[in-house]
């Protein structure tokens, strides 16, 4: 039996927003597919209250603080997984990668494996760790048995020279400023929903052969 329609999770973390912009993007992407059914997480919070308080982004998290937090179980009731995530020193936050740590089980089950899997990021500058912080973040992916997804260069955006702008064939990403000022641009939102669309058509795709295989 074929299945009517796939779970797409898009599991981020945001300190002041940019990531969780990008998200929004991401999953109206995904909506814009037949069968393809978004829901949005965030990784746990790991910084003290005060510390983001001094920081400036206890008020900006307050825009997303009705998404609800990941668990690993998230993980095994999706077809397919989009993660979001800052830049730190050109690798992912803290936050994701303490999240993804806690996966042990879900790797000693094999229980990603087969599943589509894809990332997007924002940095602090045009040269902060696009390409490294998506690379170094599908290495984990991988390591799951999890199918990788970017974004092809069929996204036309991908070529913008006019402006400056983030996305990367690996996945889509937004140049966030050295202090946050800048917000993502329409050039950047529109690669990130060209992902969450791509991710959501290749999960379907491998679903229905999968579920055709089986049939037979």
């Amino acid at each position: 039996m074929i299945n009517d329609s796939i779970n797409v999770s898009i599991i981020f973390y945001s300190m002041y927003g940019h990531v969780y912009e990008m998200a929004e993007a991401v999953s109206e992407g995904v909506s814009s597919v037949d069968n393809a059914e978004p829901k949005m997480y965030q990784a746990p919070e790991l910084m003290p209250e005060d510390v983001l308080k001094d920081s400036g982004a206890w008020e900006a998290k307050k825009a997303f603080d009705h998404i609800p937090e990941a668990t690993p179980e998230v993980l095994e009731e999706s077809d397919a997984v989009i993660f979001g995530t800052p830049t730190r020193f050109g690798m992912m936050a803290a936050q994701m990668r303490n999240f993804l740590d806690q996966t042990g089980k879900q790797w000693a089950e094999r229980a990603l494996t087969g599943k589509v899997g894809s990332v997007f990021a924002s940095v602090g500058g045009q040269h902060g760790g696009h390409e490294t912080t998506i690379r170094s973040f599908q290495t984990t992916l991988l390591h799951h048995g999890m199918a990788v997804v970017g974004v092809p260069y069929f996204e036309d955006r991908l070529n913008e020279m006019e402006e400056i702008s983030g996305g990367t064939p690996y996945g889509a990403t937004t140049v966030a400023g050295a202090t946050g000022e800048r917000n993502p641009t329409e050039n950047e939102l529109g690669i990130a929903k060209t992902q969450g669309a791509h991710v959501a058509q290749t999960a379907l795709k491998l679903s229905t052969e999968e579920a055709t295989v089986a049939a037979e």
